[in-house]
């Protein structure tokens, strides 16, 4: 199998895997526990979470300074975010493009009664500031969710300019940076960002484990309850060896960025070359505009998105039509939707997307199938 959905999840580096079985073999340790084993457990979680902060740009060692809340992944820290960054009469702004953790959520919100307000995006995929300008006149003081990078198209959004203007207004801003870490640089600081949602099984790193990192000051209502962990902010027992493994993750991750990406990049316009010379009328969503350097959106003209993914599946390639959280059922993408594509762009979309474990012989051959596909489902 050709794996080329990785904005779906990741392989996990060998390296990664050899520092969680490490920690698994210790034995049983519970970070809560007083004793000696339970002391030792919590040490390894401290350094950790103080490796995944300098990563990130957060000196997480210091009382009183930034917090990194552990959560079972993505989808729990926007989550948690959303309900416990604001007062739950506090109005809710989203862009149209979010994850489904986010929307899902902000719908669910407001079939109860809070005000919502939607971000529109450009047609060439990135958030319209003026909606957003629009938004924040409209509601007081508001909490703010943009993504970093779309999960599907890969398109940057402008988090800076957000930012600035979530500042102005009061409002409080949390980013969903799923997407981005080990694939651009991310930095809470640089961001401007209040919080920060992340997950190591996107950038080769564990499933099961996330983060919501928070800027220091900045107050969190539980979701859960039952302990004491993490402050009372997300209780239950830390899973220290994934805790380490998303450590490790993050820093090769990180450290590793330039390189990796100028390989992956290459490996990307490699692939969209070989398939815009074998698909006439091959649409690549956002081309033109700042994308990840791994994610491929296209549409085939011509062919239907359902029947173009079995017919890659039958031949060893791995991909999606767009969320892996909604591929299942694969309805037709909300996102190209909000950015206003054809109905045929929509109904063939497909998303592509390498690692820094892909190869170039793998991006050869996946291109060279995808063609012969395309045209025989054409013809």
């Amino acid at each position: 199998m050709i794996y080329l959905d990785n904005n779906a999840t990741t392989a996990m580096d060998p390296a990664v895997i050899d520092v969680i079985a490490e920690e698994m073999r210790r034995g049983p340790r519970n970070a809560s526990s007083l004793h000696a084993l339970g002391r030792s457990a919590a040490d390894a979680l401290d350094d950790a979470i103080i490796r995944i902060g300098r990563s990130l740009g957060a000196d997480l060692s210091q009382p009183g300074g930034p917090r990194l809340i552990l959560t079972s992944g993505g989808t729990e820290s926007n989550n948690l975010a959303l309900a416990g960054l604001a007062e739950p009469e506090t109005p809710l702004v989203v862009s149209s493009i979010e994850h489904a953790s986010v929307l899902q959520f902000a719908e669910t919100q407001r079939k109860r009664g809070r005000q919502v307000g939607y971000i529109a995006v450009k047609p060439d995929g990135t958030v319209d500031l003026e909606s957003l300008d629009q938004c924040l006149g409209q509601f007081d003081k508001p909490l703010v969710s943009v993504m970093t990078a779309n999960n599907e198209t890969g398109i940057v959004q402008p988090t800076a300019a957000i930012a600035e203007r979530c500042r102005r207004n009061g409002a409080t801003f949390h980013v969903d940076a799923t997407q981005s870490i080990g694939k651009m640089e991310v930095s809470i600081a640089n961001m401007s960002a209040d919080a920060v949602t992340f997950t190591p099984h996107k950038f080769h790193g564990p499933q099961g484990i996330g983060g919501l990192l928070l800027t220091p000051g900045l107050k969190l209502r539980p979701a859960l309850f039952g302990g004491e962990q993490q402050l009372l902010s997300r209780p239950g027992t830390e899973p220290v060896p994934l805790v380490v493994g998303m450590a490790k993750a993050i820093e090769l991750a990180v450290d590793n960025l330039s390189e990796n990406c100028q390989r992956i990049v290459s490996l990307r316009d490699h692939f969209e070359d070989a398939l815009l010379s074998g698909i006439p009328g091959l649409l690549i969503h956002g081309r033109n505009v700042s994308r990840l350097p791994n994610t491929s959106c296209v549409s085939l003209e011509g062919v239907d998105r359902q029947s173009i993914l079995m017919a890659l599946d039958m031949a060893q390639i791995a991909c999606s039509s767009g969320s892996a959280c909604s591929s299942g059922s694969s309805p037709p993408s909300h996102v190209l939707t909000a950015m206003g594509c054809p109905e045929w762009a929509i109904g063939s979309a497909i998303r592509f997307s390498v690692s820094r474990f892909s190869t170039a012989t793998e991006i050869d051959e996946a291109a060279g199938r995808i063609c012969r596909i395309y045209n025989k489902l054409r013809s």
